[in-house]
């Protein structure tokens, strides 16, 4: 099956190839270094995504510039050209956000929902530094603002259901809007059971339940103006996380925001916008379902963020001009409690965050010049100043066992610049980039205290006097489109000095039971990320479209010995068929053999594997009313499998059967 599956794939992006070498291109469409995965419930039957009630993180697997990290059936974590959120800028309408927890069990895209989001924006490298610093790239996770329109109304209710796990989805939504005046209330509720791997193996503590209520709302201050406020409750409790020695008994955000909108402020400033955000979270993990645990330990974990930005969108002649001015402050305090299984010895406490506040403010500018009809060249920077304290002094002495000089505060500035040309020439697109960046290091890396890795068997501890992690950048693209065809490839280099990543120090003994030892965060003089990707979209006859992907990359330290979670060979492949009100899809996505592990960071070798899936869905119409169906099932031939970035090998789902019902009033 696997080799019937990987010819199948080169055989579609080989007859695509073939077919593009004899049309005539429309190049009017440039394709950058960004991609928008549409979330917005609206247009349900539009979608490409499998199953419209898909968590974000099924989302985000869509795209194709994202893979997911999985520790269990909830809150995964994004990765990007191969680098992990530390390395990416994760935002919320452009807020910035950051998890509580130290074993990075609440990434920031746990903290939304489908309901929340209009869609996604992810833009690699440099490219993607308009919100915040970053090395491997940006996602910007979009509210649904129903916005200023004619007086419109409509309400829906969606309900799905999942045989393996038995998840349960249930989402309601009210919408509506006038020339002045506009709102959206939404909620969703999840809950799961243990889901099965291939060959109904129960993969235990995989359940979860999670319910996210929002609400948006507008109003027009004059002829151009808007102020626009926005809340978002998320709740999940009863988390397992197999993958991990740990579960979470709650994971808990509230965020909300308040901006001023100016639209055509003059004849050159199009639109400016000020926003005012907060953010609170709490996350708490939980080993007391767990049997036969070492030893008892509370693990929570508290992150408070306040912050603001203003952008301002110009024209002037040939330039597009856009400005970002923002800054933030977060607090991030972490503790843990071990608790003696003998009562006549006391608890063990530390601080594993030692209550961190960081202050950054910085500025970005960008200027897209319009050289001439088929030409554009963009520069963007970014420019930024970052104050950390350390404001708990147990917390400090603690960080001064390992840092006897170490000072209670540290300042840096940090940069990120980029340029980009684009060109259509004839039949084809292409885009050239060249990019620096630097990035702080991260609370954990700075300033963690004895963090348990269950990937790699190590107990962790920061390091204050990091420098910034340093990034080069080159990146090429080139794109092909015809009413037929849209086939694309791209290509990136990423040469990273004063890469951070834990070195094991034999002097130090490990804190967690079982643990191998205790690893520093330290920086290798460099390291380098080749990532490159071919797809194509060919519309066969009418109503039959192919779809193929393929993805290489190769990731390697100084010492050319392997970065660990690098992705092998990946592709996908599928044919749909679309008439009138009906669609239906067969698909298959795989991987080749992961030989370019890296042992010392705990990964082994991961089996080759192909997965089949099929979908359909059909739209009904009652006058103002429309009823959506989609069905299908996931992993076709139940195949046991897991992948490089499955932590600890936890095997995926197998079968899967789903229906999503979706019911629209306006």
């Amino acid at each position: 099956m696997k080799n019937i599956v990987f010819y199948f794939v080169l055989g579609i992006l080989f007859v695509t190839n073939l077919q593009a070498q004899n049309q005539e291109i429309d190049t009017t469409n440039v394709v950058g270094l960004s991609e928008v995965i549409v979330i917005g419930k609206s247009d349900l039957k539009n979608r490409k995504q499998v199953k419209p009630l898909s968590t974000i993180d099924n989302y985000l697997e869509e795209s194709t510039k994202v893979t997911m990290i999985k520790r269990g059936n909830y809150a995964w974590e994004a990765s990007m050209n191969n680098m992990l959120s530390e390395r990416l800028s994760v935002t919320i309408d452009g807020m910035q956000i950051f998890g509580a927890c130290t074993d990075k069990m609440d990434p920031v895209t746990s903290y939304v929902d489908v309901s929340n989001l209009s869609e996604v924006e992810i833009t690699s490298g440099q490219q993607g530094s308009e919100n915040g610093a970053t090395i491997g790239g940006s996602i910007d996770l979009k509210i649904q603002k129903n916005g200023f329109k004619k007086e419109e109304f409509n309400a829906g209710v969606d309900l799905g259901f999942e045989t393996n796990s038995n998840a349960r989805i249930i989402s309601s939504e009210v919408n509506y809007s006038n020339s002045k005046f506009f709102t959206n209330v939404d909620g969703i509720y999840r809950k799961s059971d243990n889901y099965s791997a291939g060959n109904d193996e129960e993969i235990l503590f995989s359940q979860f339940e999670k319910y996210n209520i929002s609400g948006v709302a507008g109003i027009k201050t004059g002829k151009n103006g808007a102020i626009i406020g926005s809340v978002i409750y998320d709740k999940a409790t009863d988390v397992g996380y197999p993958a991990l020695p740990m579960d979470v008994s709650l994971a808990e955000a509230l965020i909300a925001s308040l901006s001023y909108e100016v639209d055509s402020v003059n004849a050159y400033i199009n639109k400016w916008e000020t926003k005012v955000y907060a953010n609170s979270i709490t996350h708490i993990m939980d080993d007391t379902k767990r049997p036969d645990v070492p030893i008892h330990m509370d693990m929570p974990g508290w992150s408070d963020t306040y912050g603001f930005y203003s952008k301002v969108y110009a024209k002037k002649e040939n330039h597009n001009l856009l400005f970002n001015f923002n800054g933030y402050y977060n607090k991030s305090l972490a503790e843990m409690t071990m608790y003696s299984n003998d009562p006549n010895e006391n608890s063990m406490f530390m601080l594993t965050w030692p209550d961190v506040r960081t202050v950054y403010s910085g500025i970005y500018g960008e200027d897209e010049i319009t050289l001439a009809k088929n030409k554009a060249l963009k520069f963007s920077g970014r420019f930024g100043f970052q104050h950390a304290t350390i404001a708990d002094e147990f917390g400090l002495n603690s960080l001064r066992i390992f840092y006897p000089d170490l000072e209670d505060t540290d300042s840096r500035f940090i940069f990120n610049l980029s340029s980009e040309y684009k060109i259509n020439i004839k039949k084809a697109s292409l885009l050239f980039n060249v990019g620096y960046g630097e990035r702080a290091p991260s609370v954990t890396e700075a300033y963690g205290f004895y963090l348990y890795n269950s990937f790699d068997n190590y107990d962790y501890i920061g390091n204050p006097y990091l420098k910034n992690e340093k990034s080069l950048e080159f990146n090429t693209s080139i794109n092909r489109s015809t009413s037929k065809l849209k086939i694309g490839a791209e290509a990136s280099f990423f040469y990273i000095s004063d890469y951070i990543i834990g070195k094991t120090d034999p002097e130090l003994t490990q804190m967690t039971i079982g643990a191998d030892g205790v690893r520093v965060y330290t920086a290798l003089d460099y390291a380098t990320l080749f990532n490159t990707s071919l797809s194509a979209r060919y519309k066969l006859f009418p109503g039959w479209t192919l779809n193929g992907f393929m993805g290489y990359s190769v990731g390697k330290d100084n010492n050319s010995n392997n970065l660990p979670l690098i992705s092998p060979f990946t592709y996908k492949a599928g044919v749909q068929f679309k008439k009138n009100l009906f669609d239906a899809e067969i698909n298959v996505n795989g991987a080749g053999e992961q030989k370019k592990y890296s042992s010392y960071f705990g990964e082994n070798k991961t089996d080759a594997y192909a997965i089949l899936n099929v979908n359909a869905s059909y739209s009904f119409y009652l006058n103002n009313q429309k009823i959506y169906l989609k069905a299908g099932i996931e992993n076709l031939l139940d195949e046991y499998y897991s992948t490089y970035a499955d932590w600890n090998n936890i095997p995926r789902m197998g079968r899967n059967f789903f229906i999503n019902v979706s019911y629209t009033i306006r």
